[in-house]
């Protein structure tokens, strides 16, 4: 008994011929499809099953390899080449209540056809694919160039997240030093630079996937087309400054954080030195009076107790003062 194709998980799938859209196209009929001369067809899928990949591949005639890759959601941003297609691994994010949140996007690419399969937290590419519409000349280059407006849409979409991590990171810089430093400050700290971290690892392979695009697979991408992928290209490098700015300042202020500790835990030990020494004067003078001397000074003196209370006040008080001026108190 065949297995039921969800058709939910399908987002669109429509075939162009010449750059123009000639209508949406049921996964059955793909292979059918492809056999028209100047035709490509563009399939979008989310949270793909293996049931639906199993048709995407025989439709298609992907390699195994690649369709196993696609099942599984957690791969590393790559490319890899099967025969006459493409497979790529592109890691998307977006910020999500000042949280980063990361998916990924399987792309499968040949001369006839562009099949995505979104994984996790990503946007809808129906806005890309109403772009490339509106543009049927460079459409009619072939599923080259949608894949340029799908990875410059993914690429677009870290620009907001990099902005939202400096703006969590100027809050964090104004609270390290506008006030005391704290424990959620230096969690927040921490945690930003693990999104920073998880976002470069998405963001840096973007590079070299951009640069075999434009030198290589010339069968798949055509020479004028592979251009475009030198501004996605020039783009990250961008991003990458920015991070590579922002990760300096946070490892600066990791450092600042740690040295205002530092010193308020200095002002708190020099506290306690000054009042420990201004404590051990009464505490010296009446460790005297208790040793219980037969012949003691001031024993029958008549003011020896206010004497030597009021001394004690006195030296305790000089003391003080002495050390509020070097600033211990």
């Amino acid at each position: 008994m065949t297995e039921q194709i969800n058709n939910s998980r399908v987002m669109r799938c429509v075939a162009y011929q010449n750059g123009v859209s000639i209508g949406d196209v049921s996964v059955e009929d793909i292979s059918e499809v492809l056999k028209q001369e100047h035709t490509f067809v563009w399939l979008g899928l989310r949270e793909a099953d293996d049931t639906l990949l199993a048709k995407i591949q025989e439709e298609f005639g992907l390699h195994d390899l690649a369709i196993e890759d696609a099942c599984a959601a957690h791969q590393r941003p790559k490319i890899e080449e099967y025969g006459d297609s493409l497979f790529m691994v592109l890691h998307t994010a977006h910020l999500a209540e000042d949280q980063v949140e990361f998916g990924e996007t399987h792309i499968f690419l040949g001369p006839r056809f562009l099949v995505t399969v979104r994984h996790g937290a990503s946007r809808s590419h129906s806005r890309i694919r109403g772009r490339c519409e509106a543009m049927p000349q460079q459409l009619a280059k072939g599923p080259g160039f949608a894949l340029y407006s799908i990875m410059d849409f993914i690429v677009d979409n870290y620009v907001p997240v990099i902005d939202g991590l400096q703006q969590r990171f100027d809050v964090l810089e104004s609270a390290i030093f506008e006030y005391r430093p704290s424990r959620k400050t230096i969690e927040g700290l921490y945690q930003l630079k693990r999104e920073l971290l998880q976002l470069e690892s998405a963001i840096n392979p973007v590079i070299d996937i951009c640069n075999e695009l434009m030198r290589f697979h010339s069968g798949i991408i055509p020479k004028d087309v592979g251009v475009y992928f030198r501004d996605i290209a020039d783009h990250i490098k961008r991003i990458d400054q920015a991070m590579q700015g922002m990760r300096e300042m946070l490892v600066a202020a990791m450092q600042v954080h740690l040295t205002f500790e530092s010193v308020r835990q200095n002002e708190i030990v020099k506290g306690l030195a000054g009042w420990g020494a201004i404590l051990a004067i009464p505490t010296m003078v009446f460790s005297w009076y208790g040793m219980n001397f037969k012949h003691m000074p001031e024993l029958d003196w008549e003011y020896s107790y206010p004497a030597v209370v009021g001394g004690v006040i006195l030296c305790s008080v000089l003391l003080y003062f002495r050390l509020k001026r070097r600033g211990w108190l």
